[in-house]
Order: structure tokens, then sequence, then C-alpha cells
């Protein structure tokens, strides 16, 4: 941070212009933030995270090393994401036929917890508080306080505001 910018960037990363980016966030090593990305304030973005341009990211939020937030992805605030978690923003790709068009919004609510090597399919809703084990496919939206784990994730109980099993 300096008296230019009130947040932080790695020399080794890339902010495109018309990024914003909230106070006191800080971006680390090898990161891209796309042009128009909206990133709020206190945020870290660990090694080798990507932010597209449509993607918008809350206050407070944890996206560990290797994550890419695509376009129509939605983070509220206080979310943390594990290491390698996955999202993705379109339901079935394929190489040789462009689908951008066919984009699906991904939200992720106020303080959920999205485990390491996750995978998130597009056009989903966490709900707040939730929390998704590590290497789970989430294919369906997931209600609020609760903990989901498996392929597909399946819902496993709730948890509390602190992540703790009840």
């Amino acid at each position: 941070m300096s008296e230019k910018t009130p947040y932080f960037v790695h020399k080794s990363s890339y902010v495109d212009e018309g990024a914003e980016i909230g106070e006191g966030t800080k971006i680390w090593h090898f990161c891209h933030i796309q042009s128009n990305a909206k990133i709020g304030e206190n945020c870290s973005l660990g090694q080798n995270v990507n932010v597209g341009s449509r993607a918008v990211i809350g206050n407070g939020v944890k996206i560990q090393n290797n994550v890419s937030v695509y376009d129509d992805v939605i983070i509220e605030d206080d979310v943390f994401c594990g290491p390698s978690c996955v999202f993705t923003n379109v339901i079935n790709p394929r190489s040789f036929v462009e689908r951008k068009h066919e984009y699906k919004k991904t939200l992720v609510k106020k303080g959920a917890s999205i485990g390491a090597n996750a995978t998130i399919i597009c056009g989903v809703t966490i709900g707040e508080y939730a929390f998704i084990g590590a290497g789970s496919v989430v294919t369906k939206d997931i209600p609020p306080y609760s903990l989901a784990f498996g392929n597909p994730a399946k819902i496993h109980g709730r948890v509390d505001e602190a992540g703790c099993k009840q």
C-alpha cells in the first residue's frame, strides 16, 4: 500500500485499467485482475489468482492460491475460497463452440466457506455461512448454514457462523 494506492499489489501481478479494488486489499504473487473486476475492502488474494472482468468480490474475502473467479461469479462479504477451488461459467463447454453469451451466474453468499479443490458448477447459489468440504463437487444450490460435501455434494448437517458443526 502506498499514498497512491490504498491497497497492495505484488510486483509480479497485473491489475488491468478499470478494475476496482478496495482499501486494505492485498493481491499477492502472479495474480491477474481484469478490467472492470470489482474487489472489496480488506480482501486477500493468494498466489496465482485470476479475477474476471465481470466478477464481483465483496469485503473481507480470502481467496487462497490457484483460484480463478470467472465472469458472472459473485462472491459476497467474508467468504473463504480454499486453495485450488474451481468455479465454472459454462455448463457444456467445447473448445470449438463460442458460448460466452451462455455464462451462468454463480452466487456465493456472505460468510460461506469453500474447501480446497472443491468444484462449483456454474449457476448455483451457496447460502450464507454454508460450508463446502474439500474436494466436493457442488451441482445444486446449497442452503444457508449447511455442511455439504461429496461428489456430488450432499448436505450432511448444519454449521454455525463460526463453521462449527451443530
